[in-house]
């Protein structure tokens, strides 16, 4: 048996060193870890010497936590991918300071790999994670934060980490599956008006010069796309329209976005998100989807149910989906039922209002909510698919009828003089 010298972090986080009889290396690792200690170096005696971190045993008890300030912020697929690979290595039995020094240097993105050696720092100088994590709130969200507290109190860190890491797959997955089809037939029209301008500027003029050398009365559709042709190469006539069409839209888009930083804007446009024809019964499923996963995922990972539905409601991202949740949060805290409020909100349809009555009935609320979102991500991903499938063949037709409109123009004088040309005197 030899003397094994070591440096471990305690459950706390707080450092401490000492001495253990063991036959290896790995036979000390493993009576420290029965121990609830975390190793973070163990050397032989007579053949290494520990080299002590920026704590010192003597600091047991303090807590330092570095205030953070500034920094930027990095994409959710980027901060998924750091929770999984934390999660995956504290699971493999890496302790949580040595798991965010290994991610610190491999980390590629510069932000990122910034916060995470601060992290590491402060969790050194015997701050719990939850508590660092709350000084980079630009890249941690309250629901990130929280999660990772109840984590720690449970001795679950591992598992609420893979929970949180899953949660920001599914919201992001989500959210590309909306923008995609609110930004296609935007795409769609940009290429038709760039078509129509092109052919105005460059095609069109030239059967114009064609059609004056030979003569004769043109056909109104074409005269109507030759005028317009013309009207946009008069450059004393487009300029000032062009100018003030942009000043126009740039203008309303700034009061529109001053309009809706005040609080009765704001709710009147999360109103309108939830109403307008098509995009607003989409908006409404993936706003319910949100709701219900948030709030499942924060009561399984064992966060108390008042706290959680103030972080749900905090990170609705929809001021009439907010208003619902804090008069369940009231209803709740009043020792009243959920579904009361939430059936009063005239928000959620009756079936997920009949989910959690069954969910609260059995006790089993959480699971239920993570049941209503999986539903409800898997309806807005049929209503993306059939938005989709109609928006092709009405955009399609759109940039043929555009097109063909102007190629009509252009080729019904050439027809009609081809007639002529066969038609015997």
């Amino acid at each position: 048996m030899a003397n094994f010298q070591y440096i471990a972090l305690d459950a706390k986080g707080e450092q401490t060193t000492g001495s253990v009889q063991a036959g290896s290396e790995s036979e000390a690792i493993q009576q420290l870890r029965a121990q609830g200690l975390y190793p973070t170096q163990v050397v032989e005696e007579g053949k290494g010497t520990l080299t002590e971190g920026k704590t010192k045993s003597k600091q047991r008890g303090k807590k330092r936590v570095k205030k953070v300030t500034g920094g930027g912020k990095i994409k959710p697929k980027v901060l998924m991918i750091f929770t999984r690979q934390l999660a995956t290595l504290i699971d493999s039995g890496l302790p949580l300071l040595r798991g965010l020094t290994v991610l610190g240097k491999q980390e590629p993105n510069p932000v990122l790999r910034s916060t995470v050696n601060s992290l590491a720092d402060s969790v050194q100088t015997g701050a719990t994670f939850s508590e660092s994590l709350s000084q980079h709130p630009r890249i941690f969200n309250k629901l990130f934060v929280n999660m990772v507290k109840a984590g720690e109190l449970g001795g679950v860190l591992e598992v609420v980490l893979t929970r949180l890491a899953e949660y920001m797959e599914k919201a992001n997955k989500l959210k590309n599956k909306i923008v995609s089809a609110m930004v296609y037939p935007i795409i769609v029209l940009f290429i038709a008006v760039a078509i129509l301008v092109f052919l105005m500027l460059f095609i069109v003029p030239k059967f114009k010069e064609m059609f004056a050398e030979q003569g004769g009365q043109l056909p109104l559709i074409s005269r109507i796309v030759f005028g317009a042709s013309e009207n946009m190469l008069a450059r004393p006539y487009l300029l000032p329209n062009i100018v003030w069409i942009f000043l126009v839209i740039g203008g309303f888009s700034v009061l529109v976005k001053v309009w809706g930083s005040t609080a009765g804007g704001r709710a009147l446009m999360d109103a309108i998100k939830l109403r307008i024809p098509i995009f607003g019964d989409l908006n409404r499923k993936s706003s319910i989807s949100r709701f219900a996963r948030t709030l499942g995922t924060l009561v399984t990972s064992g966060v108390p149910i008042l706290q959680a539905l103030t972080i749900t409601r905090d990170t609705a991202g929809n001021v009439v989906i907010s208003k619902a949740i804090d008069m369940v949060h009231e209803s709740v805290k009043e020792g009243e039922s959920i579904v009361v409020p939430l059936q009063a909100s005239k928000i959620f349809p009756a079936m997920v209002i009949s989910m959690v009555d069954v969910g609260e009935e059995t006790g089993q609320l959480p699971e239920m909510l993570l049941k209503i979102a999986d539903v409800y991500d898997d309806e807005v991903d049929n209503a993306v698919t059939a938005l989709t499938s109609v928006l092709e063949p009405i955009m399609i037709v759109f940039l043929a009828l555009v097109v063909g409109t102007i190629v009509f123009a252009l080729f019904l004088p050439l027809i009609n003089m081809i007639k002529n040309v066969d038609t015997p005197s």
